[in-house]
């Protein structure tokens, strides 16, 4: 038999062939066009600091890092990274060769996974997972093997995770463990316990670990956000993933950073080279100055995210929603069954037309659908006058 001709074979290679374009293009040009509020991307409606904006002016004009900036990043942000996890966390980095900034955090995962992972490696997931995950495990050859948290209703209606069946997805061809917390899209913030079991685990199975951490500064009520790498065993095998564009709102920027061991940032570094190769540089120099703001500031920014949080929480109960209040993260997952619907995809497509407001259907973060079919996340990094404003459409619907 002939094989097929290269003009007959699809254009995507079969290793993404399952992803098209991704949900929140679809979904902000849904807002576009119908002039509805966009609930739905996670981006905030305002800037950051003026201080850290003035920064990146102040570094353009000045002639830094309008040039290919180190291939690790400019030692000013290295050195505030390594600076700012040590004063936060305990945890000792160093600049030179524990540091490297990214792209962006969704760089930062693909560098980790493409550099980390043979094909045919197995890579467990906290499901419902950010959709670059799939799409990057999917890149590099390997296999994802979801692990799902699943709605609890015990102590608050919120999503946990099972150790248990954690535990028992680890099989001979696992080679990491892909954690985030706090979790996107459920808002999860893991516990000490959960931690240290998940510790427990990578070290008596020599497993590495990539742990997504970009959420960090947003926490809410009682709970704490507590580094992965800080427990014992995890320091030489974890690599973290921040980002500046969570925490001061400048998601354009796109910088991101890895700390890990020397070995570690090495096979990273060596992946992230042939993607961006760099990226950012002026930003750079602004993010630098970003992370050595006081105190203060991440505490305002985390009570102005908790009150945006509580308004558009009680606004979704006020309209028939389920809410998982979420302990981390600027999402708000809901459960839509009791408004009558059970298809969070048909949902979120007519909810424009309906209430003039764009969701994300949380089953595009699910392997198994069915599970994530009726839940839906709502974004609350958005002006407070525009939260009410979408509260009221909803109810109004």
């Amino acid at each position: 038999m002939a094989g097929m001709t290269s003009s007959a074979r699809p254009h995507l290679n079969r290793r993404l062939a399952e992803f098209g374009t991704t949900i929140f293009a679809e979904m902000s040009a849904l807002a576009l066009a119908t002039g509805s509020i966009n609930l739905g991307q996670g981006f905030p409606d305002t800037d950051g600091p003026e201080e850290v904006r003035e920064a990146a002016v102040r570094a353009l004009r000045d002639g830094r890092g309008n040039q290919y900036p180190p291939g690790p990043g400019v030692p000013e942000l290295r050195t505030a990274i390594a600076a700012h996890q040590q004063r936060r966390y305990g945890l000792s980095y160093d600049p030179d060769t524990e540091v490297l900034v990214t792209a962006g955090a969704t760089e930062a995962i693909a560098a980790s996974l493409l550099a980390l992972l043979e094909p045919g490696d197995e890579v467990v997931a906290l499901e419902p997972y950010y959709d670059s995950y799939a799409a990057s495990i999917a890149m590099a050859g390997g296999r994802r093997v979801p692990v799902t948290l699943r709605p609890s209703f015990d102590e608050g209606a919120r999503f946990r995770l099972d150790l248990d069946e954690l535990r028992a997805a680890v099989t001979d061809r696992t080679r990491l463990l892909l954690i985030n917390t706090p979790h996107n899209p459920t808002g999860t913030v893991l516990t000490r316990a959960e931690l240290a079991a998940i510790a427990e685990l990578a070290v008596e199975r020599d497993l590495l670990v990539v742990t997504d951490e970009v959420y960090e500064h947003l926490v809410f009520d009682d709970a704490e956000h507590l580094p992965l790498a800080a427990f014992p065993g995890m320091r030489e095998r974890t690599v973290t993933i921040g980002s500046a564009g969570k925490t001061f709102s400048f998601t354009g920027w796109k910088v991101g950073w890895v700390t890990a061991a020397p070995e570690l940032v090495t096979a990273v570094r060596s992946a992230k080279q042939f993607l961006t190769y760099v990226s950012s540089g002026p930003f750079q120099y602004a993010v630098a100055e970003a992370l050595a703001l006081p105190d203060t500031y991440f505490e305002g920014f985390r009570a102005g995210m908790l009150a945006k949080r509580d308004i558009l929480a009680a606004g979704l109960t006020e309209a028939g929603f389920e809410v998982f209040k979420p302990a981390g993260t600027y999402f708000i997952t809901t459960d839509i069954r009791p408004l009558g619907e059970k298809d969070g995809f048909a949902f979120c497509r007519a909810l424009p037309e309906r209430a003039g407001v764009v969701a994300i259907p949380n089953a595009v973060f699910y392997d198994d659908r069915e599970a994530g079919a009726p839940f839906v996340r709502f974004a609350f990094c958005k002006r407070e006058e525009v939260l009410r404003e979408a509260a009221g459409r909803l109810r109004a619907m």
